[in-house]
Parts: structure tokens; C-alpha cells; sequence
């Protein structure tokens, strides 16, 4: 009687999602990768502006606030290249760019 009462009111229950298996998505990396190198790095993430599946893991590209200035247009950021494994583990970073933030891409 339970069940009827559930199946009119709309309600159902949700089942395992097919996507439980060891390995984890792109969310997964990239909040992985800004927690491990905000840690290492001790500068805040500011966004991930890349994440890109590799056969051991991903590379996620996270923007970083290196130097907080004002006018904020005038602060310097940095992009760096994190390896993460499926795990989440970061297996190594490296900085690839450094930039003010009110600059345009070239």
C-alpha cells in the first residue's frame, strides 16, 4: 500500500547512478586539482579553465591569484598545469603562464 501511495504522489527513489565505478569525472579532477595545489602553492584557485582526460588521469589547467593588487585589473594570476591520477591524487604541477588579470589573451 506504501508503494501505491509513493507511485501517485510522484515520489520515486533514486537508483545507483551507472557512473560508480573507480574512476571519476571531469568535476572530480578539477576540484581535486584547485584543493591539492591551492595547499601546496598557498595562493587561492580562481577558477579551472581547462580539464582534459589522459590515460593515466587528467590535466587540469587552474587559474591561481598569485598577487592580489589594487585595482584588481592589475593583479597577477597564474595558470598551472595539474596532473591528477582517477584517484584525485595530484601526481605533479607545473606553472605555465603568468599574467595580470586585466590583459587579453594574445
Amino acid at each position: 500500500m506504501a508503494e501505491n501511495r509513493r507511485a501517485r504522489s510522484g515520489h520515486t527513489t533514486k537508483t545507483a547512478s551507472p557512473r560508480t565505478s573507480s574512476r571519476r569525472g571531469p568535476e572530480h579532477a578539477a576540484r581535486a586539482a584547485c584543493e591539492s595545489l591551492e595547499r601546496l602553492i598557498c595562493h587561492p584557485a580562481e577558477g579551472v579553465s581547462a580539464v582534459r582526460r589522459k590515460d593515466d588521469g587528467w590535466c587540469v589547467v587552474v587559474d591561481v591569484l598569485e598577487v592580489p593588487r589594487i585595482p584588481d585589473t592589475t593583479s597577477l594570476l597564474a595558470s598551472y598545469e595539474v596532473q591528477i591520477d582517477d584517484q584525485g591524487e595530484l601526481m605533479e604541477y607545473s606553472r605555465v603562464r603568468r599574467y595580470r588579470r586585466g590583459s587579453a589573451d594574445e
